[in-house]
């Protein structure tokens, strides 16, 4: 399948520092921050094109691991209780332990193995957090560090320390001054004066004028390139870690409507490119869920009227987020339509019968399906019997596309 990865990070790090700053963070586009002055180091430094497309991406996705991180610190490895966390009092001590702890930078280092980057990316994640004179969670000096790894801690700690969306011209001043006093401290001398050079105020006034991802898309080009089935199914499998700690119910159910897709679409004898393009779409059909606080998307009661009109905006915000990457704007159509139903009553478009394609059909029959056969909080799954029986009732009610229910019968009975 021909994929933008770049485009595709970009498009996901809105999702993705959304859940950061949920989840306690200072900026509600770190992520982006952090890409951003990486780009402007990386580029001082005269790295080539492939090089600074997998720096802005390892910054884009250098907190990767966050959620787990939370979850796991404060809530014993269950469900992130927000009841229970107060954000404005702990963010301090959130931040003191996500830095000084390896656990985030290992898991990263893990989950980051799955994207498949150009160039040599080992041990970026992985130390992102080391300081020159070894005092980090992993007590790597500069000299054991590799240099991405130090580009984006960095600007990680640039971002962390200031407001690069407020900061004035005298702020900045104050803070280069700063970081040249953190010098052979938290990063080393080269470091130091690459960012010295790279960062004028001039490109925060920019960046905050045109936005960090129109600013990265005009100054530093991308390019589609081929991935094997393997390698977008270790993109898809990626993003699913992180909607994990989210939402592991979206999880599951996501990866396993990915499946699907993929195996009804060999049963119709569909070639290889569109098999996998539809499993990348049942895969991020729900990414739209990840802009969604996690005390609606986790509520074990019934939500209200006024929260289940939020949840119905994840479909709409699902196309939103994919139209953004190039080249799958018909995977960005089926996945933001897989809550139309024939008969207009579907969200979050209220398209009929005639507007939707068998694409969109496809999906949303998927979608049904593998939502009854797995539990939920609120249900037991169902047999695939129980399954069709439901969905076929569904068909006759002119919802859903009857002989793609007669297909899934036939493909997944057992």
């Amino acid at each position: 399948m021909k994929l933008n990865l770049t485009d595709t990070l970009y498009a996901l790090s809105f999702a993705l520092d959304t859940v950061q700053y949920e989840m306690g963070d200072i900026s509600n586009e770190h992520g982006k921050h952090v890409a951003f002055i990486s780009y402007l180091i990386g580029k001082e430094l005269k790295y080539d094109n492939d090089t600074l497309n997998d720096l802005v991406g390892l910054a884009i996705l250098h907190d990767n691991a966050f959620t787990e991180y939370v979850r796991e610190e404060y809530n014993d490895g269950k469900l992130y209780d927000y009841n229970d966390f107060d954000k404005d009092k702990n963010v301090d001590k959130l931040r003191a332990g996500f830095l000084s702890k390896p656990r985030h930078n290992v898991v990263g280092e893990k989950n980051i193995k799955l994207i498949p980057f150009r160039t040599n990316v080992e041990n970026v994640i992985l130390y992102h957090h080391e300081n020159a004179d070894g005092t980090g969670p992993l007590k790597k000096k500069d000299f054991e560090t590799p240099e991405l790894a130090q580009i984006i801690h960095i600007a990680d700690m640039m971002d962390v320390f200031f407001d690069l969306k407020t900061i004035t011209k005298d702020e900045f001043d104050k803070a280069m001054e700063k970081m040249k006093k953190l010098e052979n401290k938290l990063f080393s001398k080269k470091m130091v004066d690459t960012l010295l050079k790279a960062v004028k105020y001039q490109d925060l006034v920019d960046m905050r004028n045109e936005g960090v991802i129109p600013y990265l898309k005009r100054n530093l080009k991308s390019y589609v390139y081929d991935y094997t089935d393997e390698q977008i199914k270790d993109i898809c499998l990626f993003f699913a870690h992180i909607v994990d700690y989210k939402s592991s119910t979206t999880k599951n159910h996501s990866l396993g409507v990915a499946e699907k897709c993929y195996t009804l679409a060999k049963y119709y004898n569909f070639d290889d490119d569109k098999a996998i393009r539809l499993y990348f779409a049942g895969a991020f059909h729900d990414i739209g869920k990840l802009i969604i606080h996690n005390d609606i998307l986790e509520k074990p009661e019934k939500l209200t009227k006024q929260e289940f009109e939020t949840i119905k905006n994840h479909a709409q915000a699902t196309g939103m987020i994919l139209s953004q990457i190039e080249g799958i704007e018909d995977i960005a159509k089926w996945a933001a339509h897989h809550h139309e139903r024939l008969d207009g009553s579907g969200y979050s478009s209220y398209l009929k019968g005639e507007d939707l394609s068998f694409e969109d059909r496809f999906l949303a029959c998927v979608d049904i399906y593998q939502a009854l056969s797995e539990k939920r909080s609120y249900k037991d799954k169902f047999t695939h019997e129980n399954s069709i029986a439901i969905m076929m009732d569904m068909a006759r009610n002119n919802k859903i596309d009857k002989n793609i229910v007669m297909d899934i019968d036939k493909c997944f009975k057992k």
